[in-house]
Protein backbone atom coordinates (compact mmCIF):
# COMPACT_ATOMS: atom_id res chain seq x y z
CA UNK A 1 0.00 0.00 0.00
CA UNK A 2 0.44 4.07 -0.65
CA UNK A 3 0.05 4.94 2.74
CA UNK A 4 0.06 8.86 4.05
CA UNK A 5 0.82 8.78 7.99
CA UNK A 6 0.92 12.28 9.98
CA UNK A 7 3.07 12.37 12.74
CA UNK A 8 5.23 10.61 10.97
CA UNK A 9 8.85 12.02 12.02
CA UNK A 10 7.39 11.69 16.26
CA UNK A 11 7.78 9.51 18.73
CA UNK A 12 5.00 6.72 17.62
CA UNK A 13 5.43 7.69 14.08
CA UNK A 14 9.43 6.89 13.19
CA UNK A 15 8.67 3.44 14.82
CA UNK A 16 5.59 3.16 12.18
CA UNK A 17 7.96 3.95 9.36
CA UNK A 18 9.94 1.66 9.42
CA UNK A 19 7.52 -1.03 10.51
CA UNK A 20 5.54 -0.23 7.25
CA UNK A 21 8.54 0.10 4.85
CA UNK A 22 9.65 -3.30 6.03
CA UNK A 23 6.55 -4.95 5.39
CA UNK A 24 6.63 -3.91 1.83
CA UNK A 25 4.75 -0.52 2.09
CA UNK A 26 5.15 2.70 0.58
CA UNK A 27 5.41 5.54 3.25
CA UNK A 28 4.53 9.16 2.67
CA UNK A 29 4.90 11.52 5.51
CA UNK A 30 4.03 14.61 6.31
CA UNK A 31 6.67 17.23 7.61
CA UNK A 32 6.26 20.64 9.32
CA UNK A 33 9.46 21.18 9.55
CA UNK A 34 13.24 21.10 7.18
CA UNK A 35 14.20 18.46 10.29
CA UNK A 36 11.29 15.90 10.05
CA UNK A 37 11.57 16.12 6.35
CA UNK A 38 15.33 14.91 6.29
CA UNK A 39 14.90 12.16 9.31
CA UNK A 40 11.80 11.08 7.03
CA UNK A 41 14.24 10.50 4.03
CA UNK A 42 16.81 8.87 5.55
CA UNK A 43 13.99 6.51 7.06
CA UNK A 44 13.09 5.74 3.41
CA UNK A 45 9.67 7.89 2.96
CA UNK A 46 8.40 10.36 0.30
CA UNK A 47 7.91 13.91 2.18
CA UNK A 48 4.53 15.85 1.67
CA UNK A 49 5.22 19.39 3.94
CA UNK A 50 2.87 20.71 5.81
CA UNK A 51 0.97 21.11 8.66
CA UNK A 52 -2.73 19.66 9.90
CA UNK A 53 -4.10 22.97 9.75
CA UNK A 54 -3.08 22.55 5.72
CA UNK A 55 -6.47 20.75 5.00
CA UNK A 56 -5.87 20.87 1.22
CA UNK A 57 -2.56 19.45 1.59
CA UNK A 58 -4.13 16.34 3.89
CA UNK A 59 -6.99 15.64 1.33
CA UNK A 60 -4.55 15.63 -1.03
CA UNK A 61 -2.43 13.63 0.38
CA UNK A 62 -5.40 11.32 1.44
CA UNK A 63 -6.82 10.77 -1.90
CA UNK A 64 -3.58 9.75 -3.50
CA UNK A 65 -3.37 7.25 -0.38
CA UNK A 66 -3.60 3.51 -0.23
CA UNK A 67 -4.59 4.04 3.53
CA UNK A 68 -3.92 6.84 6.61
CA UNK A 69 -2.20 6.29 9.59
CA UNK A 70 -3.26 10.02 11.52
CA UNK A 71 -0.74 9.94 14.65
CA UNK A 72 -0.04 14.12 14.71
CA UNK A 73 -1.79 16.06 17.94
CA UNK A 74 -0.77 19.46 18.21
CA UNK A 75 0.97 18.85 22.15
CA UNK A 76 2.71 21.73 21.99
CA UNK A 77 -0.51 23.85 22.26
CA UNK A 78 -2.22 21.15 24.26
CA UNK A 79 -0.15 21.30 27.24
CA UNK A 80 0.60 25.43 26.88
CA UNK A 81 -3.26 25.54 27.32
CA UNK A 82 -4.64 24.79 24.43
CA UNK A 83 -6.17 21.44 24.41
CA UNK A 84 -9.37 21.93 23.22
CA UNK A 85 -8.20 23.96 20.63
CA UNK A 86 -5.74 21.08 19.45
CA UNK A 87 -8.64 18.51 19.78
CA UNK A 88 -10.28 21.11 17.24
CA UNK A 89 -7.52 20.61 14.81
CA UNK A 90 -7.11 17.22 15.20
CA UNK A 91 -11.06 17.09 14.78
CA UNK A 92 -10.79 19.21 11.31
CA UNK A 93 -8.33 16.45 10.01
CA UNK A 94 -9.96 13.73 11.01
CA UNK A 95 -13.46 15.31 8.91
CA UNK A 96 -10.99 16.37 6.39
CA UNK A 97 -9.53 12.47 5.94
CA UNK A 98 -12.68 11.38 6.29
CA UNK A 99 -14.76 12.98 3.23
CA UNK A 100 -11.28 12.05 1.04
CA UNK A 101 -11.73 8.48 1.70
CA UNK A 102 -15.85 8.22 1.65
CA UNK A 103 -16.56 5.51 0.07
CA UNK A 104 -13.06 3.96 -0.96
CA UNK A 105 -12.89 1.31 1.73
CA UNK A 106 -9.37 2.53 2.30
CA UNK A 107 -8.33 2.01 6.28
CA UNK A 108 -8.31 5.26 8.27
CA UNK A 109 -6.51 4.47 11.35
CA UNK A 110 -5.90 7.41 13.85
CA UNK A 111 -4.41 7.22 17.68
CA UNK A 112 -6.40 7.81 20.76
CA UNK A 113 -5.46 6.82 24.37
CA UNK A 114 -7.31 4.53 26.91
CA UNK A 115 -6.80 5.99 29.90
CA UNK A 116 -10.28 6.81 31.61
CA UNK A 117 -11.99 5.13 29.39
CA UNK A 118 -13.48 2.77 32.41
CA UNK A 119 -11.70 4.56 36.05
CA UNK A 120 -11.35 2.01 38.27
CA UNK A 121 -11.64 -1.12 36.57
CA UNK A 122 -9.68 -3.17 33.63
CA UNK A 123 -11.14 -1.53 30.41
CA UNK A 124 -11.95 -3.59 27.17
CA UNK A 125 -12.07 -2.68 23.75
CA UNK A 126 -15.75 -2.36 24.16
CA UNK A 127 -15.94 0.38 26.67
CA UNK A 128 -16.25 4.01 26.01
CA UNK A 129 -17.91 3.57 22.14
CA UNK A 130 -21.21 5.22 23.05
CA UNK A 131 -21.25 8.50 21.08
CA UNK A 132 -24.22 10.19 23.58
CA UNK A 133 -23.39 12.44 26.68
CA UNK A 134 -19.83 12.19 27.91
CA UNK A 135 -19.34 12.45 31.82
CA UNK A 136 -16.31 12.21 34.27
CA UNK A 137 -13.15 12.11 33.79
CA UNK A 138 -14.30 13.56 30.33
CA UNK A 139 -14.38 17.06 29.90
CA UNK A 140 -12.99 19.80 27.70
CA UNK A 141 -10.01 18.78 25.38
CA UNK A 142 -10.29 14.99 27.02
CA UNK A 143 -14.25 15.29 25.58
CA UNK A 144 -13.55 16.50 23.06
CA UNK A 145 -10.72 13.85 21.77
CA UNK A 146 -13.07 10.93 22.59
CA UNK A 147 -15.11 12.52 20.41
CA UNK A 148 -13.04 12.30 18.00
CA UNK A 149 -12.55 9.05 18.11
CA UNK A 150 -16.39 8.35 17.92
CA UNK A 151 -16.51 10.59 14.61
CA UNK A 152 -13.59 8.17 13.14
CA UNK A 153 -15.31 4.82 14.19
CA UNK A 154 -18.77 5.91 12.88
CA UNK A 155 -16.46 6.35 9.02
CA UNK A 156 -17.16 3.14 8.92
CA UNK A 157 -20.85 3.67 7.31
CA UNK A 158 -19.83 6.18 4.88
CA UNK A 159 -17.55 3.49 2.97
CA UNK A 160 -14.30 3.57 5.41
CA UNK A 161 -12.46 0.89 6.83
CA UNK A 162 -11.63 3.23 9.92
CA UNK A 163 -10.18 1.99 13.44
CA UNK A 164 -9.23 3.78 16.26
CA UNK A 165 -6.14 2.53 18.04
CA UNK A 166 -6.35 3.28 21.74
CA UNK A 167 -2.48 4.08 23.22
CA UNK A 168 -1.53 3.52 26.94
CA UNK A 169 -0.07 6.44 28.78
CA UNK A 170 3.45 5.10 28.57
CA UNK A 171 4.90 3.90 25.44
CA UNK A 172 7.91 3.16 26.30
CA UNK A 173 11.32 2.58 24.97
CA UNK A 174 15.13 4.18 24.39
CA UNK A 175 14.12 8.15 23.44
CA UNK A 176 10.72 8.68 25.26
CA UNK A 177 10.29 12.09 25.76
CA UNK A 178 6.72 11.29 26.81
CA UNK A 179 4.88 10.85 30.49
CA UNK A 180 7.37 8.88 31.86
CA UNK A 181 10.35 10.51 31.11
CA UNK A 182 8.79 13.41 32.98
CA UNK A 183 7.88 11.45 36.15
CA UNK A 184 11.78 10.74 35.96
CA UNK A 185 12.53 14.57 35.72
CA UNK A 186 10.18 15.14 38.40
CA UNK A 187 11.91 13.01 40.77
CA UNK A 188 15.07 13.96 40.21
CA UNK A 189 14.44 17.52 40.43
CA UNK A 190 12.18 16.93 43.39
CA UNK A 191 14.82 14.57 45.27
CA UNK A 192 12.14 12.44 45.74
CA UNK A 193 10.33 9.50 43.38
CA UNK A 194 6.64 10.49 43.90
CA UNK A 195 3.40 8.56 43.78
CA UNK A 196 -0.19 9.37 44.89
CA UNK A 197 -1.57 8.38 47.89
CA UNK A 198 -0.63 4.36 48.04
CA UNK A 199 0.33 4.27 44.93
CA UNK A 200 -1.91 0.91 44.14
CA UNK A 201 -3.51 3.07 40.51
CA UNK A 202 -2.46 1.57 37.69
CA UNK A 203 -1.05 2.42 34.17
CA UNK A 204 -1.35 0.22 31.01
CA UNK A 205 2.08 0.33 28.96
CA UNK A 206 3.74 -0.93 25.95
CA UNK A 207 6.75 -0.94 24.35
CA UNK A 208 6.46 1.38 21.41
CA UNK A 209 7.81 -1.51 19.05
CA UNK A 210 4.98 -3.27 19.52
CA UNK A 211 2.78 -0.61 18.96
CA UNK A 212 4.24 0.42 15.59
CA UNK A 213 3.42 -3.31 14.91
CA UNK A 214 -0.27 -3.01 15.88
CA UNK A 215 -1.05 0.05 13.70
CA UNK A 216 0.88 -1.71 10.42
CA UNK A 217 -1.37 -4.95 11.31
CA UNK A 218 -4.17 -2.51 11.81
CA UNK A 219 -3.67 -1.09 8.41
CA UNK A 220 -3.59 -4.32 6.57
CA UNK A 221 -6.50 -5.99 8.15
CA UNK A 222 -8.51 -4.51 11.02
CA UNK A 223 -12.06 -4.81 10.07
CA UNK A 224 -14.21 -0.93 9.49
CA UNK A 225 -15.03 0.31 12.91
CA UNK A 226 -13.02 -1.27 14.79
CA UNK A 227 -11.69 -0.12 18.47
CA UNK A 228 -7.83 -1.70 19.51
CA UNK A 229 -6.14 -1.50 22.19
CA UNK A 230 -2.24 -1.17 21.88
CA UNK A 231 -1.19 -2.33 25.45
CA UNK A 232 1.03 -5.18 26.74
CA UNK A 233 1.24 -4.70 30.36
CA UNK A 234 -2.31 -4.60 31.61
CA UNK A 235 -1.68 -2.42 34.51
CA UNK A 236 1.90 -1.26 36.63
CA UNK A 237 1.27 0.08 39.66
CA UNK A 238 2.92 3.51 39.99
CA UNK A 239 4.22 2.58 43.23
CA UNK A 240 6.22 0.10 41.32
CA UNK A 241 7.39 2.54 38.82
CA UNK A 242 8.07 4.68 41.43
CA UNK A 243 10.25 2.49 43.10
CA UNK A 244 12.18 1.51 39.96
CA UNK A 245 12.77 5.26 39.46
CA UNK A 246 13.83 6.48 43.08
CA UNK A 247 16.48 3.60 43.07
CA UNK A 248 18.04 3.99 39.40
CA UNK A 249 18.38 8.01 40.75
CA UNK A 250 19.42 7.17 44.53
CA UNK A 251 16.52 9.10 45.76
CA UNK A 252 13.70 7.65 48.54
CA UNK A 253 10.38 7.08 46.87
CA UNK A 254 7.67 8.41 48.65
CA UNK A 255 3.87 8.77 48.67
CA UNK A 256 3.03 12.39 47.88
CA UNK A 257 -0.44 13.30 49.32
CA UNK A 258 -3.81 13.72 47.09
CA UNK A 259 -4.02 17.60 47.98
CA UNK A 260 -0.37 18.30 47.42
CA UNK A 261 -0.04 16.52 43.96
CA UNK A 262 -0.73 18.85 41.79
CA UNK A 263 2.04 20.88 43.32
CA UNK A 264 4.37 18.26 43.11
CA UNK A 265 3.62 16.61 39.68
CA UNK A 266 2.22 20.08 38.12
CA UNK A 267 -0.25 19.20 35.46
CA UNK A 268 0.76 15.49 35.25
CA UNK A 269 -1.49 15.33 38.53
CA UNK A 270 -4.37 14.34 37.19
CA UNK A 271 -3.33 11.86 34.88
CA UNK A 272 -0.88 10.59 37.69
CA UNK A 273 -3.43 9.54 39.92
CA UNK A 274 -5.74 7.56 37.59
CA UNK A 275 -6.46 4.02 37.76
CA UNK A 276 -7.29 3.02 34.32
CA UNK A 277 -5.37 -0.98 33.74
CA UNK A 278 -6.97 -1.91 30.26
CA UNK A 279 -7.18 -5.27 28.62
CA UNK A 280 -6.18 -5.58 25.11
CA UNK A 281 -7.58 -9.65 24.77
CA UNK A 282 -10.44 -8.97 21.72
CA UNK A 283 -7.01 -7.27 20.07
CA UNK A 284 -4.78 -9.94 20.15
CA UNK A 285 -7.76 -12.32 19.37
CA UNK A 286 -8.53 -10.15 15.88
CA UNK A 287 -5.40 -9.51 14.97
CA UNK A 288 -3.21 -11.79 16.12
CA UNK A 289 -0.82 -9.32 17.73
CA UNK A 290 1.24 -10.41 20.56
CA UNK A 291 3.81 -7.82 22.02
CA UNK A 292 7.56 -9.02 22.29
CA UNK A 293 9.50 -5.89 23.51
CA UNK A 294 10.50 -5.43 27.03
CA UNK A 295 7.88 -4.92 30.09
CA UNK A 296 7.49 -1.79 31.55
CA UNK A 297 9.64 -2.27 34.91
CA UNK A 298 11.93 -4.41 32.37
CA UNK A 299 12.41 -1.24 30.07
CA UNK A 300 13.06 1.16 32.91
CA UNK A 301 15.55 -1.08 34.80
CA UNK A 302 17.51 -1.20 31.15
CA UNK A 303 18.79 2.48 32.69
CA UNK A 304 17.65 4.28 29.38
CA UNK A 305 16.02 6.78 30.72
CA UNK A 306 18.20 8.27 33.70
CA UNK A 307 21.53 8.69 31.26
CA UNK A 308 20.74 12.12 31.29
CA UNK A 309 18.06 14.96 32.36
CA UNK A 310 15.58 14.57 29.87
CA UNK A 311 13.40 17.78 28.86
Amino acid sequence: MRVFITGASGWIGSAVVPELIGAGHQVVGLARSAASAAALTAAGAEVRRGSLDDLDTLRGAAAEADGVIHLAFQHDLAFSGGFEDAADADRRAIDTFGEALAGTGRPFLIASGTLGVAPGRTATEQDGLASGPIGAPWSGGLAKRLANAHATAALADRGVRSSVVRLPPTVHGDGDHGFLATVVAIAREKGVSGYIGDGANRWPAVHRSDAARLFRLALEGAPAGSTLHAVADEGVPIRAVAEVIGRHLGVPAASVAADAAAGHFTWLASFLGMDSPTSSALTRRLLGWQPTGPALLEDLDKGHYFTAPRA
